[in-house]
């Protein structure tokens, strides 16, 4: 790139070069997908299935870093492709007001000189002496150093006379050179940014010498990344339709020619596969590779929330490897996706069991207080979407289940968030009424890329989760697609009726197991009443001190309980759990156990039944 960017030197860029290069890198990427595609399918996994000698083995272990090898070309050239993309479209604008600045100093015979000043020519009359007012030279201004309209006073550039005398210049040739001046200086202060701003993200684009592609390595390429994407957001902005909706999304998607798929994917993987509305199959294959951009991103950062970050990628990367393993062994297994992975607040993520895009029934289950993407994410909630999507296809085999971690749950302690903040995030609503509107957009997403006309979506809230479930159905048009809506262990929804989430109540299952605290958090006004406000972030404490000063109200922390008669939703039944220390097995054991088919197969196997669309296998329960 060009070093002191001239108007000159703007003026004569050919950008249909830079745009060929565009196309080479593009090209390039391309290759570099196809040679790790054919490894991966035509030799290391011919060679896995058939043969078990050390040779073999041996073998296997090359192909694996000849395609990692791959991999990292195929990312780094859609890096360089992404960057000299976004500079030859940001590097039209400023190169077309110059030109256009050009043409008009050409127009009405003005010199233009090399350092961007214009001369122009005596013009107009004086009153007094009959003479012409005398030529001069004006200078433009870049709006940046000094206000417009400012930074020619003091100074002899023709707005007053050769003499410097103060007398006002009436030359009418003086206020249009001005003009095609200040645009001309601007239009190169946006040049040379633009310039400025993608030489620092091309001098990142460096690979070390040798072969060998580590976690160093792709640590590096997570921080090319970055500094990609810094550079070239505005132009990302222009090319992906981030303010659409799904649908709007998946339409245009669905019309982009293969090439530019590949192209986009190369460029804006970390993008493409966390944007609601794009397939399901890309955004795994995409994720997958964030997946490894952001283990290694964390290896090489050092404290505890790193440390809990990095268990939680590893983690999900272990079950992405076990799931493989299972299918190849167990045609029944339903295959897992990984449909989004960010390290945005406290991570996110959403893994599916089942094709979401396929299936006819689908649920997207939000997970409630304490969660974040940790190695117990990886273990309790994965495991919760998985035991949910097998629960249903022994009913319905078209079913998919997703655990979805798209905003920052409330958290009780732990490198998230401490002390009295945490208290203040789990009496309040803000969380679940901030991640309510991502909520909606990914279910609306599941709607705009599902291949049936109608197809059934379940929402599922556990914990503070059903809160922020509570809060998606009062957004404008409720939940995108929602038929049924299913809450565990709530503490309330914000609405004191089934029929106010847009459902209709005979829609709204309720599982409240009757040793879960959670589901029985008493009000503010009970807790006050009982002089426990202090101690709300202790459910157990909170309820009972609660329920002695106020017994027998229906009324919970989050409005009424979805329990209740009053609330009027379909009670199924649960197990009770066991009781709260007194079993020894901690402060709220039933609070975790709903989807567990070991610990808990009745409420199990109701939510599975209402996952597949047949609510009427549901086993009722009497409402509190």
């Amino acid at each position: 790139m060009i070093s002191g960017l001239t108007w000159q030197q703007l003026r004569d860029l050919r950008l249909t070069e830079l745009d060929a290069a565009v196309d080479s890198w593009g090209a390039a990427s391309r290759h570099a997908d196809a040679a790790q595609t054919q490894v991966d399918g035509d030799m290391d996994g011919a060679l896995s299935k058939t043969q078990e000698s050390r040779s073999a083995k041996t073998a296997v272990g090359r192909f694996k870093r000849l395609s990692r090898n791959y991999d990292y070309i195929k990312t780094e050239c859609g890096l360089v492709r992404t960057a000299v993309s976004g500079l030859s479209a940001e590097l039209a604008s400023p190169q077309r007001r110059l030109k256009a600045a050009l043409a008009d100093a050409a127009a009405n015979s003005y010199t233009v000189n090399a350092d961007g000043s214009i001369d122009f020519p005596a013009g107009g009359k004086n009153q007094v002496t009959g003479e012409p007012h005398p030529a001069g030279k004006v200078v433009g201004n870049n709006g940046l150093l000094v206000p417009r309209g400012l930074h020619d006073l003091g100074s002899n550039n023709g707005l007053y006379g050769p003499d410097g005398s103060g007398f006002v210049n009436l030359n009418p040739h003086r206020s249009k050179a001005q003009d095609i001046a200040d645009r001309i200086a601007v239009a190169l202060r946006d040049a040379r940014e633009t310039d400025e701003r993608y030489r620092r993200a091309l001098s990142k684009l460096k690979a070390a010498d040798g072969l060998t592609v580590d976690a160093k390595t792709w640590a590096d390429a997570a921080a090319d990344m970055d500094a990609v994407r810094d550079a070239s957001y505005d132009h990302m902005k222009r090319e992906i339709p981030l303010d659409k909706s799904p649908a709007e999304r998946n339409e245009w998607w669905n019309n982009l020619s293969d090439k530019q798929r590949e192209e986009y994917l190369a460029s804006y993987p970390d993008v493409l596969g966390n944007l609601d509305g794009i397939p399901a199959l890309v955004r795994d294959e995409t994720n997958r590779e964030n997946l490894d951009l952001l283990i290694a991103k964390f290896e090489g950062e050092k404290g505890e929330a790193a440390e809990a970050r990095l268990g939680g990628l590893k983690g999900i990367r272990d079950q992405l490897e076990l799931n493989a393993t299972a299918r190849l062994k167990n045609s029944e297994e339903p295959p897992m996706y990984l449909l989004a992975i960010g390290d945005e607040g406290s991570g996110r993520a959403a893994v599916a069991f089942g094709n979401p895009d396929t299936s006819k029934n689908v649920a997207a289950y939000v997970p409630g207080l304490g969660t974040a993407l940790d190695k117990d994410f990886a273990r309790n909630d994965v495991k919760r979407a998985r035991d949910t999507a097998v629960g249903a296809r022994e009913y319905d085999s078209s079913s998919a289940a997703i655990v979805w971690l798209g905003y920052d749950p409330p958290q009780l302690g732990g490198p998230e968030i401490t002390g009295l903040s945490a208290r203040a995030d789990v009496k309040s609503a803000e969380r679940a009424e901030e991640g309510a509107p991502a909520y909606n957009s990914f279910m609306s997403g599941l709607t705009a890329t599902n291949d049936h006309e109608d197809p059934h979506l379940t929402a599922i809230g556990h914990s503070y989760g059903s809160r922020l479930v509570g809060a998606a159905t009062q957004e404008d048009g409720g939940i995108p697609g929602a038929d049924d809506i299913v809450l565990l262990g709530s503490p309330g929804v914000g609405v004191d009726k089934a029929e106010d989430l847009g459902v209709g109540k005979g829609h709204v299952f309720v599982g409240a197991a009757d040793n879960d605290p959670v589901t029985m958090v008493p009000s503010l006004k009970e807790t006050v009443a009982g002089g426990a406000a202090f101690l709300v972030s202790s459910p157990l404490v909170s309820y009972l001190v609660g329920d002695i000063a106020d017994q027998g109200d229906d009324d919970i922390w989050f409005g009424k309980d979805p329990a209740s008669e009053a609330f009027g939703a379909r009670r199924f039944l649960v197990d009770d759990g066991a009781r709260p220390f007194i079993d020894g097995e901690g402060a709220t054991p039933a609070h975790s156990n709903y989807f567990n088919p070991q610990k808990d197969a009745v409420s199990a196997e109701n939510i599975a039944a209402v996952v597949a669309g047949q609510p009427e296998l549901v086993v009722p329960e009497k409402h509190r």
